[in-house]
């Protein structure tokens, strides 16, 4: 995965706020173990709850979200594959949604036709 410069920059303020000793981001009832998946699933439905939206949140939902932007943006599908560590670039398609506003924008290939009324 790719490391935004702006998270970056965000893991450093997160960093220097609460100065964690071995771990990133470490357990909140062990403090020497990893933040552990049901955790991370819990804070998201936190967030979800608390910024009042209808839909439900989750790890998942992030990683098809990061993937379909990417795609919306132009990179190719295999550098996606990639950096989903995916082996078949079919499992990649399966994480890919695409917008209704990427939909609304396609132009026809027949509206690109010569106007043959004239003729």
């Amino acid at each position: 995965m790719t490391l935004s410069p702006v998270l970056l920059e965000m893991l450093r303020a997160y960093w220097l706020e609460y100065k964690p000793r071995r771990l990133l981001f470490p357990s909140p009832k062990d403090p020497g173990k990893p933040l552990n998946a049901t955790a991370i699933q819990k804070q998201c439905q936190h967030i979800c709850a608390k910024a009042g939206l209808g839909k439900k949140l989750t790890p998942r939902t992030l990683r098809h979200a990061f993937a379909t932007h990417l795609l919306e943006n132009g990179t190719n599908i295999r550098v996606v594959q990639t950096l989903l560590g995916h082996r078949s670039v079919k499992t990649t398609e399966t994480y890919t949604h695409v917008s209704t506003e990427a939909i609304a924008a396609v132009v026809s290939p027949l509206d690109r036709l010569p106007d043959k009324r004239r003729c």
